[in-house]
């Protein structure tokens, strides 16, 4: 019995996704540790004058970031009343397959210059494709061939489809489990849900949603997921949803967006007029302690989540209308900080001392950066419409989404 070869073609771009991942591949929020860090960028001999693009497509509106897999972009946008989802290919921008459903959202008033979403960036994982939209819809799709395996619906869970500014927290998979926080204000739970199946495995529904999302980490032996919900931070045990500890937090206009960073045995958070500061989760016998650290109140993230090179913090402050810094992360000191006046946010990424910052003004910095100082190398524009989304280092190109379109921008 011979199978037809488109069959047989989809059955090898199955195994191909499953299974092939390089060191440049980008899986999920913040890169494949969730933390921002480019692995296997080697840097031009000579940075070009300006940034030719190899192809641009449109795409439609959101925040979301580009996933690359292999020879592969996925991306969720909106386009008019509908949210998208769809495969690229690599090289060309050609559209391999596209997904999309009808989604009736009204922004809040205060947030209509973001737009209607997504703001949430999917994950990736074992060649399934989970994306998480502006109202709160989960859905997993078979990322070969586009189709849709399984969906979860916030609003029939938990008759709220977001928080106040949309859902923007981008769901995490962990051993099986696809964990996204579902819900809006004060009705909203961090839900584990089977990746093959959709069945539920567990839920917190002790606070709603923020905008922040989540990390997993091994603390004292234990695997846990932390993030900041609606009106905490939260440590959750990763194979049960049982709260192991919880801190109060909580910031002017109910925003909470601030990915945590890890440095040895801290965690490190911020949030709007809140400072930068690192606890120390311990477990005592049978019950966890929250310890602080150290606490930095010269600098104060906003939307802007901070990465990590050895010892040392780089982060874009809100305060002083936006200003890069550079803490030690052991210590919480100062060590400088930037000019003020840079963007509103920045979305930033780093390979090695190289650090890639990309403004919502569609300003490309890349700088070298020490304990010291940062010596910006090249600035580019990248776009004639803002940027929120991160941009993706894929190869000797990178891709960046700006208000309506994808484009990939060759670096020699």
């Amino acid at each position: 019995m011979h199978m037809p070869f488109r069959t047989v073609l989809l059955i090898f771009i199955t195994l191909i996704l499953s299974v092939y991942t390089r060191a440049q591949d980008w899986p999920q929020w913040r890169g494949a540790n969730r933390d921002g860090v480019i692995n296997g960028f080697a840097a031009p001999k000579a940075w070009p004058d300006q940034l030719q693009a190899k192809w641009k497509v449109t795409v439609g509106v959101g925040h979301s970031t580009p996933l690359v897999i292999g020879k592969r972009v996925f991306l969720h946008t909106r386009q008019g009343e509908k949210e998208v989802v769809a495969a690229y290919d690599l090289e060309t921008g050609k559209t391999l397959w596209q997904d999309s459903y009808a989604v009736d959202y009204t922004m809040n008033p205060a947030a209509t210059g973001h737009g209607k979403g997504p703001k949430s960036t999917p994950a990736f994982d074992d060649g399934k494709l989970y994306t998480l939209g502006i109202t709160g819809i989960l859905s997993c799709y078979d990322a070969a061939q586009g189709k849709r395996l399984w969906r979860k619906d916030s609003f029939a869970l938990f008759q709220a489809n977001s928080p106040l500014f949309g859902t923007a927290t981008s769901p995490i998979v962990d051993r099986g489990l696809v964990i996204a926080y579902m819900g809006g204000n004060d009705r909203g739970a961090l839900m584990a849900f089977d990746a093959i199946s959709g069945a539920e495995k567990w839920k917190w529904n002790g606070d709603g949603p923020g905008y922040a999302s989540p990390i997993v980490v091994e603390l004292s032996g234990k695997r846990q997921l932390v993030t900041q919900s609606q009106k905490n931070i939260i440590g959750i045990d990763a194979d049960n949803g049982r709260l192991l500890w919880q801190i109060p937090f909580e910031t002017e206009y109910v925003m909470n967006i601030v990915t945590p960073v890890v440095y040895r045995d801290l965690l490190i958070f911020s949030g709007y007029n809140k400072g930068v500061f690192a606890i120390k989760p311990e477990l005592r016998g049978e019950k966890w302690i929250t310890r602080s650290a150290w606490q930095n109140k010269e600098v104060s993230l906003y939307m802007n989540s901070p990465i990590l090179s050895g010892n040392h913090l780089f982060g874009m402050s809100h305060r002083n209308k936006g200003q890069f810094f550079c803490l030690d992360a052991a210590t919480g000191k100062t060590l400088w900080t930037g000019d003020p006046r840079q963007a509103y946010n920045s979305a930033m990424l780093i390979a090695g001392d190289l650090i890639f910052a990309l403004n919502d003004t569609a300003d490309l910095i890349i700088s070298r950066v020490s304990e010291k100082k940062a010596t910006p190398i090249k600035k580019y524009s990248v776009s004639n419409t803002p940027t929120w989304a991160h941009p993706v280092i894929a190869g000797k190109s990178i891709l960046i989404k700006d208000e309506t379109s994808l484009a990939m921008l060759e670096l020699e």
